[in-house]
C-alpha cells in the first residue's frame, strides 16, 4: 500500500529545466539566462499545475548551483497579502548582498494576484530600487491582476493548461516507478479529472493508490470528488427524452454515491452539453440555462430545486413532455 510519507507532486517535481513537462516555449527562454548568467524581473501567468513554481525553483538551482537556498526565498502572496510584508521582509531581503559568485538573489511571489494595490504599489518602487542585486519572479493566475507598472517592470511567460499527451507520459512514468496497478481506463479518467493540471492529476494518483488495490474508473471518480461523465450523459439524455422523474432519480444517484455540491454537477452538465447528440441551437439554449442556474445557486437559492428546475428545463427542450 502507497504510504502518503511522501508528497508526489514534491517527489517527482522537475530537477532541472530540461525535466519540466509541456512548457518548451517558456523553458528555452529561462534557459537563456542561466546560460548569460542575468535575467530580468519575471511575471509567469497561467493555469495551475503548469509547472510556475517548477520553473522558478529549477530556474534558481542551475542559476546559483549548490548556493541557491542562500539567494532564494519564496512568499505565498494569499497569505502575506499587505503593505506591511513588502516593507518588511520583502525589502529586507532585497537590500542584502547575495552569497557567494551570484550577482543577485531572487525573490519568488507566488500567487502575486492576491497583493492589494498598495501592497503592489510598494513592491514597484522596490523593484526598481533593489534591481541591482535582486531580482523578482512573480507567479499568478491572473495578470489583469497585476499593476501595469509591475507588468512593464517584468517579461512576461505565459503558461498554458498541458495536453493530454503531457499528462499521460508523466503519469505513467509515475505509474512505472510506484509500481502501480492501473486499468488504461483510469489513467483517462485521471487526464480528465486534471484538464491540464499537472498537480491535480499526480495528487489524485496518489490518492487512489493509497487504497491499495487495483485502480480502475470507479476508483478515480469516487476518490476525485466527481462523478463518472457518462452517469451525467445519462441523466441529460432521460431529461430529454422527456422522463423527469427517471432524470431526477438519477440526480439524486450522482449527488449521494460522489457526495457532489449543487455547483459540482453545474460545471460536468456544462462539460457534457457539447457532447450530447443535440442540434446546436438546442446546446445554446442549455448553455444559458446551465449558467442562468449556477449564478443562482451562487448567489444562495436551494440548489436542489434548481437543478431539478434545469432537468425540467431539458425536458423542454428536448420536446418530450409527457
Amino acid at each position: 500500500m502507497v504510504t502518503m510519507n511522501e508528497i508526489w507532486t514534491e517527489k517527482y517535481r522537475p530537477k532541472t529545466l530540461d525535466d519540466v513537462v509541456g512548457q518548451k516555449h517558456v523553458t528555452e527562454r529561462l534557459k537563456a539566462y542561466v546560460a548569460s548568467r542575468n535575467m530580468p524581473h519575471l511575471l509567469l501567468t497561467g493555469p495551475a499545475g503548469t509547472g510556475k513554481t517548477t520553473c522558478s525553483l529549477a530556474l534558481a538551482k542551475e542559476m546559483f548551483g549548490t548556493e541557491w537556498k542562500g539567494n532564494f526565498i519564496e512568499l505565498n502572496a494569499s497569505d502575506e497579502r499587505g503593505i506591511d510584508v513588502v516593507r518588511g521582509k520583502i525589502k529586507e531581503f532585497a537590500r542584502t548582498a547575495p552569497l557567494g559568485d551570484a550577482d543577485f538573489k531572487i525573490i519568488f511571489m507566488d500567487e502575486a494576484d492576491a497583493l492589494t494595490n498598495d501592497a503592489q504599489a510598494a513592491l514597484r518602487r522596490t523593484m526598481e530600487k533593489y534591481s541591482g542585486i535582486c531580482r523578482f519572479i512573480l507567479s499568478c493566475n491572473y495578470s489583469s491582476k497585476i499593476i501595469d507598472p509591475i507588468q512593464s517592470r517584468c517579461a512576461v511567460f505565459r503558461f498554458k493548461p498541458l495536453t493530454l499527451d503531457d499528462v499521460s507520459g508523466f503519469l505513467n512514468m509515475i505509474v512505472e516507478k510506484e509500481n502501480i496497478d492501473i486499468t488504461e481506463d483510469a489513467i483517462k479518467g485521471l487526464i480528465h479529472v486534471a484538464r491540464g493540471d499537472m498537480r491535480r492529476a499526480v495528487n489524485s494518483l496518489q490518492v487512489a493508490a493509497s487504497l491499495g488495490k487495483k485502480i480502475d474508473l470507479d476508483i478515480i471518480y469516487q476518490t476525485t470528488g466527481m462523478a463518472n461523465p457518462e452517469a451525467i450523459k445519462e441523466m441529460m439524455n432521460t431529461a430529454l427524452s422527456g422522463d423527469f422523474i427517471k432524470a431526477r432519480d438519477k440526480l439524486d444517484d450522482i449527488m449521494i454515491t460522489f457526495g457532489l455540491s449543487g455547483q459540482d454537477v453545474i460545471k460536468q452538465i456544462h462539460s457534457a452539453v457539447f457532447e450530447m447528440p443535440i442540434t446546436d441551437r438546442e446546446k445554446v439554449k442549455m448553455v444559458e440555462k446551465v449558467g442562468e442556474v449556477e449564478f443562482r445557486i451562487v448567489e444562495g437559492s436551494n440548489e436542489r430545486i434548481q437543478l431539478e428546475a434545469l432537468l425540467a428545463n431539458l425536458v423542454l427542450i428536448g420536446g418530450n413532455c409527457r
